[in-house]
């Protein structure tokens, strides 16, 4: 549904994307994480024929972004930093002039708005001027703009910023459920609670070049090292360690507890709790230490130039 090749931007002599490669199947969502100039912002719009690439090419929802640029943007839906509102219309108003742009019927944008307006809490509100809209208000607003058209690929930039955790809710729920076998979703976002929640699969992108991809869970154990375990005791640590299967190291203790780094928890785990019952240590709880992706993501900050990890 969205794929990118080499895809590169230059202003005069100043590289802001560099040989960006991106493959997101329908049905998907990619997180794309960065600090501020990145190049998060100039890859989304070549993605939307917005800025035309200097080299390589992308495909969204089966148009090229250069050869065929008014069927790509046809095909997204597209929620920027800067929203456009239009603070002298009202809420019905506004998402009525789109949805005329997108050529759909009248009967059709009346009930596509007031299904949405509705689904994000601002039916009630529809009669009223933008300019009288709060932040979070106008997110939801120009979020309801990106869906007008019900497209096959959503390009979201911070969806859910200013925004009250109430409406913060509504919106990642809404993204999880536009998700469908024939729609594909990007999301750039510095709430990395939010990325792990949303994400199937996370770009990392710094200075203009993604230096790592994959599933959360693959760029945590790639970052971050095996998986850890904690176990909690009733019983205070008396100095008498268990033995450790081959496999497991300990890492840290304290007076009621340890901690191991696992590499094959299916057949390390049963045989390291039974040595900590050989040991005579009363064990209240085994479970997996939790770890963030803001952690990896952080991690893949102090990284090499080439996006290799540091040792650990």
């Amino acid at each position: 549904m969205i794929f990118a090749e080499d895809l590169t931007k230059l202003f005069d002599q100043f590289t802001a994307v560099n040989g960006v490669n991106l493959d997101v199947p329908a049905g998907k969502v990619l997180v794309l994480l960065g600090p501020n100039g990145a190049g998060k912002t100039t890859t989304v719009r070549m993605l939307t024929s917005i800025l035309k690439p200097s080299r390589g090419r992308a495909v969204v929802a089966g148009f090229d972004v250069v050869k065929d640029p008014q069927k790509v943007r046809e095909s997204v839906g597209v929620l920027t930093e800067h929203h456009g509102l239009y603070n002298r219309m009202n809420a019905e108003e506004y998402l009525d002039f789109y949805a005329r742009l997108y050529n759909m019927e009248a009967a059709s944008r009346k009930n596509r708005i007031e299904s949405l307006l509705e689904e994000f809490g601002l039916l009630a509100e529809k009669n009223r001027k933008l300019g009288e809209f709060s932040k979070g208000m106008r997110q939801k607003l120009a979020l309801v703009r990106a869906l007008m058209n019900q497209p096959p690929v959503l390009l979201l930039d911070e969806p859910t910023s200013a925004m009250d955790p109430e409406s913060a809710r509504t919106v990642r729920d809404a993204i999880h459920q536009l998700r469908s076998s024939d729609r594909s979703i990007i999301l750039c976002t510095h709430n990395l609670l939010e990325a792990e929640e949303l994400a199937d699969q996370v770009a990392i992108i710094r200075k203009g070049k993604i230096i790592l991809t994959g599933s959360p869970s693959t760029l945590k154990q790639k970052l971050l090292g095996l998986p850890e375990y904690e176990v909690r005791l009733a019983n205070q640590v008396d100095g008498k360690m268990p033995e450790m299967p081959d496999g497991v190291r300990m890492t840290t203790q304290g007076d009621r507890w340890l901690r191991f780094r696992v590499e094959t928890p299916q057949s390390n785990n049963p045989e390291l709790i039974q040595n900590l019952i050989k040991a005579k240590m009363k064990i209240v709880s085994f479970q997996e230490v939790q770890r963030s992706l803001e952690s990896a993501y952080l991690e893949a900050m102090r990284t090499t130039e080439d996006g290799a990890p540091n040792a650990r």
